[in-house]
């Protein structure tokens, strides 16, 4: 893996994760990080971040294949944008992603099958595969809510999307923070 490498962080956000229906609230968020040493105490800066709705309605933009929202469709959404953005307007930078989703890195890279949300799993697996055909990238799991800062911004901005809020300015915001 370059030095040069990007890091991008991925996170999802639901209201309420049992009993999920088309109508619950979920958001996803990504974070791209220059100069990050992986370590969790803030190095580097951010070049990019991005946050939106779960979109579970077929006729709507950005939407990706989710039924529902839920935690995993706000995880593997995250994936899927951070993929979109690779493919858009990423460069050629080796990349690596960092998300506290095993699943959905899993889901993502095609290590794992998907049981439920197969259409976006599908959706999500071919965007990876259109990265990977590009470039390198590679996948790391990252521990929830134990103090990585790009970590924590990441889940910030998936919780704030979820909530219909933009996110607070990174200058503002404190880590751990929703």
């Amino acid at each position: 893996m370059s030095e040069r490498a990007l890091h991008i962080y991925v996170d999802g956000s639901c209201e309420e994760n049992r009993n999920v229906t088309r109508k619950t609230p979920a958001g996803w968020g990504f974070c791209v990080i220059t100069g990050d040493s992986g370590i969790g105490k803030g190095g580097g800066d951010v070049i990019l971040e991005r946050s939106g709705p779960v979109v579970t309605e077929q006729s709507e933009d950005n939407f990706l294949g989710a039924t529902v929202g839920s935690n995993n469709t706000a995880e593997l959404s995250a994936v899927a944008h951070a993929m979109r953005w690779l493919l858009t307007e990423g460069g050629s930078c080796d990349i690596v992603l960092r998300g506290d989703s095993q699943y959905a890195l899993n889901i993502a890279s095609g290590e794992w099958r998907a049981k439920a949300n197969k259409e976006l799993a599908e959706s999500v697996q071919a965007l990876w595969s259109e990265v990977t055909s590009l470039r390198s990238l590679s996948a790391e799991h990252v521990r929830a809510h134990r103090g990585h800062r790009w970590n924590e911004r990441a889940d910030h901005l998936a919780y704030r999307a979820m909530q219909s809020d933009d996110a607070l300015p990174l200058q503002f915001w404190k880590p751990g923070a929703r």
